[in-house]
Order: structure tokens, then C-alpha cells, then sequence
């Protein structure tokens, strides 16, 4: 049995989780996020309605590989309307810059044009400086895929370190030509 699974998920007062049919759904004040259960796990919502628990209805492989899967998926939504999550890149290069027009993210990033990337509905992005991009929403899996979309713009190149790369993530650099002596 899944030990990730076990775990019960718990939220606040301001938070709401209902179950039908093989819907889970988690609304809040922040918006509401919804994901399909397969049929072999059981979820089950306590009286007081602040914790769930999840279930294998039998113990076929395949179920007790969703367990945990369905688990973290359901914390996730909660913890998204919750708290949210956020997502945080840099550009390194000279003259490489984001800004912000509208609902769309502009890179000038060395091309000929610059690159023009619309936010997805219920995502929200800043450019607190030129250089610096954060990605914040409360769905976790497109908070993570905009920003790997984004990266992959221009991704940082192992010679000069130029490119978009996320806060605090190490590029491996290679050392350049030497001249023969």
C-alpha cells in the first residue's frame, strides 16, 4: 500500500472538497480545480468535511500504483487554492529582456523578433525586473508547463551561460576554444 497514499489531506474552513461520481472537485475563493478518479480508488470525505482519506477498492497493481498518484493530486489542488503555486525564471545575456503587454509575455532574447508567449487563463505573470519572470497560479501541473515553455525559448547554453534558466538552477559550463601555442 502506498505510504503517500495513507496520508489524509486536510484544508481550511474557506476551502470546499465534494465528490460526484468520479469527480473530485476543490473550490475556493481563489477558483475552482476539478480531476477525474479512476474507478479503483475510493475517496472518502469526512462528516466534518476538513479531511479526506484515499482507498484502493482492490488490490490489482495497477490500483495500488494510482493511490498515491490520486493523492498527490488532490493535495495539490488544495494546496494550489490555498496557497498557490509559483514559479520563478531569470534571463542571462546581455540585452535579453521580458516585459509584460496585456495578457502576454514579450522576450527579447537575441532573436530577429521578439517572442511573443500569451499567459494561460488562470495563471498570472510579473516581471518584477527585465530580467526576472514569475509564473504564480493555483493548478500546479500549468504553473510547471508555462514555465518549462518559457525556458524553452532560449535555454541556457553551456558556453557563456546564456539563456532562460530557473532561479537557482546550476548550468554546467564548458570551457571554449583554446589557441594552440
Amino acid at each position: 500500500m502506498s505510504r503517500i497514499g495513507k496520508k489524509p489531506i486536510t484544508w481550511d474552513s474557506g476551502t470546499k472538497v465534494s465528490m460526484s461520481g468520479n469527480v473530485l472537485t476543490v473550490e475556493s475563493s481563489k477558483g475552482k480545480l476539478s480531476q477525474e478518479i479512476a474507478d479503483c480508488i475510493a475517496v472518502e470525505i469526512d462528516d466534518d468535511g476538513r479531511t479526506a482519506t484515499f482507498a484502493t477498492r482492490d488490490s490489482e497493481r495497477r490500483s495500488r500504483a494510482m493511490h498515491g498518484l490520486y493523492r498527490s493530486l488532490a493535495a495539490n489542488m488544495v494546496e494550489g487554492l490555498e496557497k498557490g503555486f509559483s514559479k520563478e525564471l531569470e534571463i542571462q545575456g546581455v540585452g535579453y529582456v521580458a516585459k509584460i503587454q496585456g495578457t502576454t509575455l514579450v522576450l527579447n532574447i537575441g532573436f530577429n523578433a521578439p517572442v511573443q508567449m500569451p499567459v494561460p487563463e488562470g495563471l498570472t505573470c510579473e516581471v518584477p525586473s527585465p530580467t526576472q519572470i514569475k509564473i504564480t497560479g493555483a493548478d500546479k501541473q500549468s504553473v510547471g508547463q508555462f514555465a518549462a515553455e518559457v525556458r524553452a525559448v532560449r535555454k541556457p547554453e553551456p558556453y557563456k551561460g546564456k539563456g532562460i534558466r530557473y532561479v537557482g538552477e546550476y548550468v554546467r559550463r564548458k570551457v571554449g576554444k583554446s589557441l594552440g601555442a
